[in-house]
């Protein structure tokens, strides 16, 4: 009796780890993707310090939302202290829309690596979106930073147009 105890043991062993690993190769979610295309990337700053930043990450967040168009490359949202500093994937040559969003008081400076068309552009912190087109050098940097005494939220999109 022994022995057939042992064997059902190892039986039921080897169909739980059988079914382990299939479920676990089966539901990576990446099927039908090309390989050369990054997934697109969203970044939001550290903790938030309160709920009145929350609520303004929702409000920027909201209204580029409702000028999204094309397909998303990257977005994300940071305090207008810490500012925004990416190195997006993009395509050599290809055109994309940077939309921008400052939520809270004064203005913030975009300013591009390598320059392109548009080297400056101001963000004025009233809850406007600004749109900025853009056709992607070899590698680019987009850096956005609070003038002094800037105060909230910042939040981009970088769209494939």
């Amino acid at each position: 009796m022994t022995f057939v105890s042992l064997r059902a043991r190892f039986i039921g062993c080897a169909v739980m780890a059988s079914t382990f690993l299939l479920t676990s190769c089966t539901s990576a979610g990446d099927h039908g993707k090309a390989a050369d295309s990054p997934p697109p990337v969203s970044r939001t700053s550290h903790a938030s310090t309160g709920p009145s930043e929350a609520k303004l990450i929702r409000q920027a967040q909201a209204a580029l939302a409702s000028v999204g168009r094309g397909t998303l490359v990257e977005a994300g949202s940071e305090r207008v202290t810490d500012g925004i500093h990416t190195e997006p994937t993009l395509t050599e040559g290809k055109s994309y829309r940077l939309n921008l969003i400052c939520v809270g008081t004064g203005s913030a400076r975009v300013k591009f690596t390598p320059t392109v068309s548009a080297a400056k552009t101001m963000v004025p912190c009233d809850a406007s979106v600004v749109q900025q087109r853009i056709t992607a050098p070899k590698s680019i940097r987009i850096d956005v930073d609070g003038v002094k005494g800037a105060t909230g939220v910042i939040a981009w999109q970088i769209d494939v147009v």
